[in-house]
């Protein structure tokens, strides 16, 4: 499958950032930006770059580049939806302030609103393509949102089908470019190859092959989070030995860099 035209719902951290990398990289597919606050929009269309919505070094120059030529921002989602091959889903998954699981479970109200978009608005086949941080097995729910949602066809129309990808983001916050353009690893899961091997294939201008890793659907979602739970305990540890070194006159950072010499935990 040749990708031809990209679509992102939500233009906020992960989103934006990530589709200037890819548009920057990839300048034969037009990369549509999508969301529905206004302002948000107007900003990453403004023509101060010290005005966007996010700032990261080094972001106002990868917008620069892209912007009108591949790289758009806009507010008709329909339109962007409907002319594209891959759709990404970036949009917010707060922890939920009511209701069941208020105070521990996501809220997946928008992931679910975009995916019953997406199933009215595209056409063809369509790649949907999960990049918020989301709880493991969501994208069997976007699937049956897809699937249910479809209207009856019209006369001529062509049928739709969808394959659902899981294609986490690594981001630290001041360094998102440079983890953009060099990334340890690019994560995708799925159960469709050949919708794998597209997505893949937009990686390829500028990942090494061997830093795309295809998993399941189901690992990648964990993945994400077991990664996440990983640097959280990290940083736990090491604050509790910094109140362990105060207390008997160690220095943090000098145990720090004793510990990081082991191969087998790492300078970082």
């Amino acid at each position: 499958m040749m990708v031809k035209n990209i679509c992102c719902m939500g233009a906020g951290y992960v989103g934006g950032p990530t589709m200037a990398v890819i548009a920057d990289h990839c300048p034969n597919i037009q990369v549509t930006v999508v969301d529905l606050n206004q302002h948000r929009i107007d900003a990453w269309n403004d023509s101060d770059l010290s005005r966007l919505p996010v700032y990261e070094p080094g972001l106002d120059c990868v917008v620069d580049r892209a912007r009108g030529r591949n790289l758009h921002f806009s507010t008709d989602v329909d339109a962007a939806i409907s002319a594209a091959d891959i759709v990404f889903i970036s949009v917010n998954t707060p922890t939920k302030v009511k209701g069941l699981g208020a105070g521990q479970a996501s809220d997946l109200r928008w992931v679910e609103a975009c995916s019953r978009q997406v199933a009215n608005a595209a056409q063809g086949h369509t790649i949907v393509v999960e990049k918020s941080t989301l709880p493991v097995r969501t994208a069997e729910t976007i699937r049956t949102i897809l699937e249910a949602s479809q209207a009856p066809l019209q006369e001529g129309e062509v049928p739709k089908s969808f394959a659902v990808l899981s294609n986490p983001e690594f981001l630290a916050e001041g360094t998102a470019i440079r983890d953009l353009e060099c990334p340890d690893r690019v994560l995708i899961g799925g159960e469709d190859d050949d919708s794998i091997n597209a997505l893949a294939d937009v990686y390829m201008h500028w990942v090494e092959p061997e830093k795309i890793l295809r998993t399941n659907l189901w690992s990648s979602e964990l993945s994400k989070l077991t990664a996440n739970a990983f640097l959280a305990q990290r940083i736990s540890s090491i604050n509790s030995v910094a109140a362990l070194c105060e207390s008997t006159g160690a220095d943090v950072q000098e145990v720090a860099r004793a510990i990081g010499t082991d191969s087998r935990i790492g300078p970082k």
